[in-house]
């Protein structure tokens, strides 16, 4: 029952989490529309978080806009008048133009009005990254100082012929800087260039490697990280019992060296886990050197081969030379430069990865996730640092979605004004509604294929 609850209260702080991001991400995007049509004379007359079909949890009129908290949040909307958009309030549309109205305005002005919300979630995120980078600084692990190599901690990586201490060289002919970035580089990566005893060595990657990776579904915590040698961590009562209660009873203590799992020589913690699954729910004899003494222990091991082994801090590997960390402050002024090229760079990790999702061959479109798979990116426990980092690329993911070419979208509306400005002829607005009404049916199907995948994988059938 413990772990249970325990469970339920990490599921809450994600959830908590990722209503908060939306709720501050929606809200911005939406005041993004609003100042720009009231700058130009429009009427705003809905303001609304979420979605409010039927009825609305909160609203209030002040002066000629309601504003507004709906009950369904799958997004949120500001109501201008004359524009033909999710309200589909074709009665209006049919009386005569007003000066008030988004209709009545300039090309140029409905086009920046559209823009706003996409412009409004860009500076978000940059303003977001320099506020992260100016409070927290932003640390790295450069590849070259990884003293072991990589440790391959999911078996898809090993089936694509990596191996643990493997030293990577680059991929798709670039240099791969820092730890940080290999698992995505990778992903999205044709041929990798590494280092393995000494020898080079070349790898094709399969151009499905994201959907081979979405159909396992096995891995729990990342793809690829610094291989690291079998001292054991602190003990941290705050941890659940299972994932500590064992290697603690048996009488592991903080820096203490595994030598050998029954009997077989161990360096590095990749080598212990094959050794302890073994024996589920039983007990494994483990051989640790402590202070030059070495002690032979027995631990039982729980249901998923597990003992509960903690690992290190940052810190304390650094003092073993197992790799080395770069911190960088950043001032005031420094910070905002820097947001604006984190900006940058995450915008274009996320068009890379689009690209693969409209690329059938890949097969990448499976791992499509809804709300769910969003949540999940948030940690089980609350920390500031990961919720703006996350709510800044959630914002960058919000701004390029909503400039896409489809009906329904800011995209599709500036696409229609484009033509619009180039051709000189506006649409006929009969058709804008049957293309406003297409691209919502086009949204929803998106929308539960996405959460559809979360729950049932769609797509991976």
């Amino acid at each position: 029952m413990m772990l249970l609850a325990i469970n339920w209260a990490a599921v809450s702080v994600q959830v908590g989490q990722l209503l908060l991001a939306l709720s501050i991400l929606i809200v911005l995007h939406e005041f993004g529309h609003y100042i720009t049509a009231r700058w130009f004379g429009c009427r705003v007359e809905k303001f609304f978080l979420f979605f409010d079909p039927w009825f609305a949890l909160v609203k209030k009129k002040v002066g000629e806009t309601t504003y507004g908290i709906g009950w369904l949040p799958l997004g949120g909307y500001v109501k201008i008048s004359g524009m033909i958009d999710e309200s589909m309030d074709k009665e209006a549309m049919k009386q005569p133009a007003q000066p008030y109205e988004f209709r009545s305005k300039p090309a140029w002005q409905r086009l920046i009005i559209m823009l706003g919300g996409i412009i409004m979630n860009v500076l978000v995120a940059f303003v977001v990254y320099a506020f992260v980078l100016m409070i927290w600084g932003e640390t790295k692990t450069p590849m070259k100082s990884l003293k072991y190599g990589i440790w391959t901690q999911d078996t898809l990586m090993n089936q694509i012929g990596l191996r643990n201490g493997d030293k990577i060289i680059s991929v798709n002919g670039k240099p791969v800087d820092y730890l940080e970035n290999l698992s995505l580089q990778v992903l999205l990566g044709k041929e990798i260039v590494l280092e393995r005893d000494g020898k080079q060595v070349d790898l094709k990657l399969p151009i499905n490697l994201i959907e081979k990776l979405v159909e396992s579904r096995k891995r729990k915590g990342g793809l690829l990280d610094a291989r690291i040698p079998a001292y054991v961590g602190e003990f941290n009562s705050k941890v659940k019992i299972l994932d500590s209660a064992y290697a603690k009873q048996a009488g592991l203590k903080e820096m203490d060296r595994i030598i050998a799992v029954d009997s077989v020589p161990v360096q590095f913690y990749d080598e212990i886990e094959p050794l302890v699954t073994k024996h589920k729910n039983g007990s494994v004899t483990i051989a640790v050197d402590r202070n030059g003494d070495t002690l032979q222990l027995v631990s039982r091991v729980n249901g998923e081969g597990k003992i509960g082994l903690p690992f290190l801090k940052d810190e304390q590997y650094e003092k073993l030379g197992v790799y080395t960390a770069e911190t960088r402050k950043y001032g005031f002024f420094a910070a905002f430069p820097a947001g604006v090229m984190k900006t940058g760079e995450k915008l274009q990790g996320y068009i890379d990865q689009f690209k693969m999702i409209l690329n059938p061959k890949t097969g990448a479109y499976k791992g499509v996730g809804g709300f769910k798979a969003i949540g999940s990116v948030f940690p089980t426990t609350w920390s500031w640092e990961a919720f703006w980092n996350i709510t800044a690329f959630l914002s960058i993911i919000l701004a390029f979605m909503n400039l896409l070419p489809i009906p329904a979208l800011d995209g599709g509306h500036v696409m229609f004004t484009l033509y619009e400005m180039i051709s000189g002829r506006k649409p006929n607005e009969k058709f804008l509604e049957y293309a406003q009404m297409v691209g919502m049916v086009l949204l929803l199907g998106l929308m539960l294929y996405a959460n559809g995948n979360d729950w049932f994988g769609w797509g991976r059938g």
